[in-house]
């Protein structure tokens, strides 16, 4: 659990600038000092790893979210590919998710991401991946570079419902997390964060700060046993389990 203030309560117009305001000060000094590192080939895995974490607590901290953590997460460590497959109410969904999970976890990002000025070059060079799979050549590219960063120890997070849910509820299943899951062979980790759509409501600027979430690790599954033609089923037991972490199996 993280030692933050208990009270919750609606931001003032004040309040949420200042939030917003913080949150892009400490992202960009952090995509500074992850672009200088690089330049200076200082910038290794276990720093990135640091400054993820700083940077999410730090975010979390502005809001005064508390984080309590249920369920074990697999040892990420024992060679085998993992991708978290995560709920997606808030944009703090990653954040919490980077300070509550052990590993190296990049989230699969949007390709448009990597088109903002700092941002972007921070995110290749701290090894956060994107396929693009509006171009056959450049997907097979990003998958076989994908595969080689989850077998050198990176923990992808990604989000099935691919937008985020204004309550909370979960929103249809993509294809395309599962299909890189089942690409790379991967073990699946189902995670749930619940309350977290409190905190900034989708599609809206209303913070509410003090809010309590929980995260819900379930038991994972192993893509690779699954055939091609077994992608519906892939998708349901996933989905089941995610469900019930959230209580609405």
């Amino acid at each position: 659990m993280l030692s933050l203030s208990p009270v919750a309560e609606s931001a003032t117009l004040l309040r949420r600038i200042g939030v917003v305001v913080g949150s892009v000060l400490v992202t960009l000094g952090y995509c500074l000092d992850v672009l200088w590192r690089a330049a200076a080939r200082r910038l290794d895995r276990a720093r990135v790893d640091r400054y993820t974490r700083g940077w999410a607590a730090a975010l979390l901290r502005l809001v005064r979210l508390q984080v309590s953590v249920f369920g074990t997460a697999p040892d990420f460590s024992d060679g085998r590919r993992y991708i978290i497959l995560c709920t997606h109410a808030s944009h703090y969904d990653i954040p919490v998710s980077f300070v509550s999970l052990p590993g190296s976890i990049r989230m699969l990002a949007k390709k448009e991401l990597f088109s903002i000025p700092l941002l972007g070059q921070a995110m290749r060079a701290a090894e956060f991946p994107s396929i693009d799979r509006s171009r056959r050549n450049r997907a097979v590219k990003d998958l076989e570079k994908a595969r080689q960063m989850m077998e050198s120890g990176i923990v992808l997070w990604a989000a099935p419902e691919g937008t985020r849910s204004p309550d909370g509820q979960l929103l249809p299943f993509k294809k395309g997390c599962f299909h890189l899951a089942m690409d790379t062979d991967a073990i699946i980790v189902p995670v749930a964060i619940r309350g977290i759509h409190n905190v900034l409501p989708a599609r809206s600027w209303r913070f509410n700060l003090g809010q309590q979430v929980s995260v819900h690790i379930g038991e994972p599954l192993d893509a690779g046993s699954y055939d091609r033609e077994q992608l519906p089923e892939l998708m349901a037991e996933t989905r089941k389990r995610i469900a019930g972490l959230l209580g609405q199996g």
